[in-house]
């Protein structure tokens, strides 16, 4: 059995590589294989599958989109104008520079990422594609480079399954928050324990399965450390998904993907948010 350190360094060594192999291309980044990744498919193909609109993935830079996720968080995020955004496991940026594009120039959106390699693909799109409200930071989930109460909403896109210690990742995401801010997590969560030959496979672990938690058990560890409106809605659609990451090792009995919200106990976040205002999103498909 691995341990949690192990784990990292694998993690952080099999995307390191794929960063540094969108570093090296000038044209849009080569289809990912395995877990998160589809089957060869291209990464426009693999996000529209996951329901981000055509819209959604013109309005970021190309190099952004690694075709990694399981699911649009945008979708759940309602994201409005004026918000302070986190993007747990930013990547190449996809999502951060999305919801840069929701917040507008009075919000805020700052990714993270343990791959130097990611980090610096992210901030090479940025200079790219000018977005002068995202920024990237180098750092580990479970120990955001972050203050206390500093933001709106926190998001995530199929990385918190690959945290050895997903606990303290939700913990720290309680703590950067304002009160009355939330979650809105894309993630795999297991449906029934995986066997061991698979949950020890690195590769499952790289590949946003082997370590995902129980969606049974989900619930009640988020209430335990404060929040409330909990929310964990498989998506029955990822059968089909995960079926296609790895044909012939049978995930989908396994995993799935799932819609995670939840709420900081308090009020403000909203209110500071702001009013709408002309050309800024404020809910799930207003900028398709």
């Amino acid at each position: 059995m691995k341990t949690d350190d192990q784990i990292r360094t694998d993690v952080r060594e099999h995307y390191s590589a794929i960063a540094r192999g969108a570093n090296s291309q000038t044209e849009s980044p080569a289809p990912q294989t395995g877990c998160c990744g589809g089957t060869g498919r291209s990464p426009i193909d693999a996000s529209r599958q996951l329901g981000y609109s055509d819209a959604e993935l013109s309005a970021a830079p190309e190099m952004a989109n690694l075709g990694l996720g399981c699911g649009n968080p945008q979708a759940i995020a309602e994201l409005r104008a004026g918000e302070v955004v986190v993007d747990l496991g930013a990547g190449g940026g996809f999502d951060a520079f999305l919801a840069a594009r929701a917040v507008g120039p009075t919000g805020r959106v700052i990714g993270v990422d343990m791959s130097s390699d990611m980090v610096a693909l992210a901030r090479s799109n940025a200079e790219k594609h000018p977005a002068y409200n995202v920024e990237f930071r180098l750092g580990e989930i479970e120990h955001l480079p972050l203050p206390d109460g500093s933001a709106d909403v926190v998001i995530s896109n199929c990385v918190i399954n690959l945290a050895p210690d997903k606990r303290a990742v939700y913990a720290d995401a309680l703590r950067v928050l304002k009160p009355g801010g939330r979650i809105a997590i894309s993630d795999v969560v297991a449906l029934a324990p995986m066997p061991a030959e698979l949950a020890d496979d690195v590769a499952a672990h790289c590949g946003c399965v082997a370590g995902a938690a129980l969606a049974d058990e989900l619930p009640a560890m988020l209430e335990s450390l404060g929040f409330t409106d909990v929310r964990v809605d498989i998506d029955p659609a990822s059968e089909q998904v995960i079926a296609g990451w790895a044909p012939d090792r049978g995930f989908e009995r396994f995993v799935a993907s799932a819609r995670i919200t939840a709420t900081k106990p308090g009020s403000g976040a909203r209110a500071s948010a702001g009013a709408k205002t002309s050309g800024a999103c404020c809910a799930p498909g207003c900028c398709s």
